[in-house]
C-alpha cells in the first residue's frame, strides 16, 4: 500500500516550523517525511533508499533496481542534517566530512539532487 502523499500545504509550513527549531515530534515528522517525499518526486528511482530513522525513509535516483534485502546504495542521517541538507543549509560535502551522514554503495553521493526545498515558496529547481 502506498503512504499517504502530503501536499504543500501542509509539508511547507512544517518545514518551515522544524526550521525554526523546538517543534513537536509530529511537525518534525511530517516535515521530515515531506522532503523525503519531494527528493523521491524529484529523483525518481529505486537504486538508492534515504533512511531518516525515526520518520522515514524513501528509495530514489533512476539505476539498477533492488527489491530485496539490504539496499546496495543506502544513506542514512538524523532529522536534523536531512531539514539542513533538504533545504540547502548545509552542503552534501560539509556534512559528510562532518561525519553526520553514513552513506554506502557507489551512488549514494546524494549532492546533485540536493535541495529539493527553497524558502517559503517550498520549490527547488530539478536537479540537472
Amino acid at each position: 500500500m502506498a503512504r499517504a502523499r502530503i501536499p504543500a500545504e501542509r509539508g511547507d509550513p512544517a518545514v518551515v516550523a522544524a526550521l525554526a527549531g523546538d517543534v513537536e515530534r509530529s511537525v518534525l515528522a511530517n516535515a521530515v517525511r515531506y522532503l523525503l517525499q519531494r527528493l523521491a518526486e524529484r529523483s525518481e528511482g529505486n537504486t538508492v533508499e534515504v533512511r531518516v530513522p525515526p520518520f522515514g525513509a524513501v528509495q530514489c535516483i533512476r539505476g539498477p533496481r533492488h527489491t530485496r534485502g539490504t539496499p546496495p546504495n543506502v544513506v542514512e542521517m538524523d532529522a536534523p542534517t536531512w531539514l539542513a541538507l533538504a533545504t540547502g543549509a548545509t552542503p552534501w560535502a560539509d556534512a559528510v566530512a562532518a561525519g553526520r551522514i553514513s552513506a554506502s554503495g557507489t551512488r549514494a553521493d546524494l549532492s546533485g539532487h540536493l535541495p529539493v526545498w527553497h524558502g517559503s515558496l517550498g520549490h527547488a529547481p530539478v536537479p540537472g
